[in-house]
């Protein structure tokens, strides 16, 4: 898909770049912290500017908020008992890998599990396979996802974990919650929906947008590149496996009780099942977690993408 060609083609430059040390050893650093306060609050605040979703009905939101919980809890239960019922067919090594054991491996390994790009990648490519009835609630998904999760308990949970000297004081993940600009982003962005800026701003708000993009893809390159060795993949594995596979088929198997079909069933199965979301990265840089970890997560789950796209669309299509 063309979208995944041009993700390959921003991702491969930044990791080259980088490599090479055509690019300053800050820069990731950098890139990540404007993303977080510039580059993704503005993409929020034109999609809840732009987007009609005032007759979305309550299913896609529900969707994304039992996702997020249901892979927190695969996530938390995979890290503790994956180990334990696993000790006899694999060695320790590589249980270490597949399940690690420091605080921000941990914290890497859960918002990895959890958190789909449902944002660029996801309103990129779910549109074009659904039915156009549909496109409110595949906008919906994806902003409560965003909002809920990756800069709602994403950022709770990157607290908790990138902070061990002050993980139990619940009043600062909701501090860290409270000042998350993308939420005050969507506010504003959602309230000024009826108001019409001139061009230049319009104009404006979708250079950067298309800028953010771009520099998202260079970072996740950057971080790439500097995974020491292939092995740092097998951390990866797990996360990955929950996020494309266990979670959207969960989703399309609940979905299905409750008598959903075709493209309704489809477009949330669909959401449900994007990549890692660039968040995991950007959070990682903010709260220092694990930046190899999220990056690999993002490198695997994005492969597994162009395979599980028809995989859903025949089994939920």
């Amino acid at each position: 898909m063309w979208v995944i060609a041009i993700s390959a083609f921003w991702t491969s430059l930044g990791a080259i770049l980088f490599k090479f040390q055509f690019l300053p050893s800050n820069l990731p650093k950098l890139i990540g912290r404007t993303l977080y306060w510039v580059g993704f609050p503005l993409q929020i605040f034109a999609l809840a500017h732009k987007s009609n979703i005032a007759k979305a009905i309550w299913l896609p939101p529900l969707t994304t908020i039992q996702m997020l919980l249901l892979g927190l809890l695969l996530a938390s239960l995979s890290l503790y008992y994956l180990k334990r019922f696993t000790r006899d067919l694999l060695s320790d090594e590589i249980l270490d890998k597949l399940c690690p054991t420091n605080r921000s491996s941990q914290g890497s390994f859960i918002l990895a599990s959890i958190l789909g790009n449902t944002g660029y990648v996801g309103l990129a490519i779910v549109p074009a396979l659904v039915s156009k009835t549909y496109l409110a609630w595949v906008v919906l998904y994806g902003v409560a996802h965003n909002l809920l999760g990756s800069y709602g308990l994403g950022v709770f949970l990157a607290s908790y974990f990138g902070r061990p000297g002050v993980a139990t004081n619940w009043w600062i993940q909701l501090r860290d919650i409270m000042i998350v600009p993308s939420l005050w982003a969507f506010g504003i962005g959602w309230s000024s929906r009826h108001v019409q800026f001139p061009a230049a701003i319009e104009l404006g708000l979708q250079f950067s947008v298309k800028c953010a993009i771009p520099a998202a893809f260079l970072l996740i390159g950057m971080q790439l590149c500097q995974i020491q060795s292939i092995r740092n993949l097998h951390s990866a594995l797990v996360p990955t496996i929950l996020k494309m596979l266990v979670l959207p088929g969960i989703a399309g198997l609940a979905l299905t009780i409750l008598g959903l079909s075709s493209d309704a069933r489809l477009a949330m199965v669909l959401m449900s099942g994007m990549p890692t979301a660039f968040a995991s990265v950007i959070l990682a840089e903010e709260y220092n977690l694990d930046r190899q970890l999220a990056a690999s997560s993002i490198l695997l789950s994005t492969i597994m993408l162009p395979l599980m796209i028809p995989f859903w669309l025949a089994l939920f299509g």
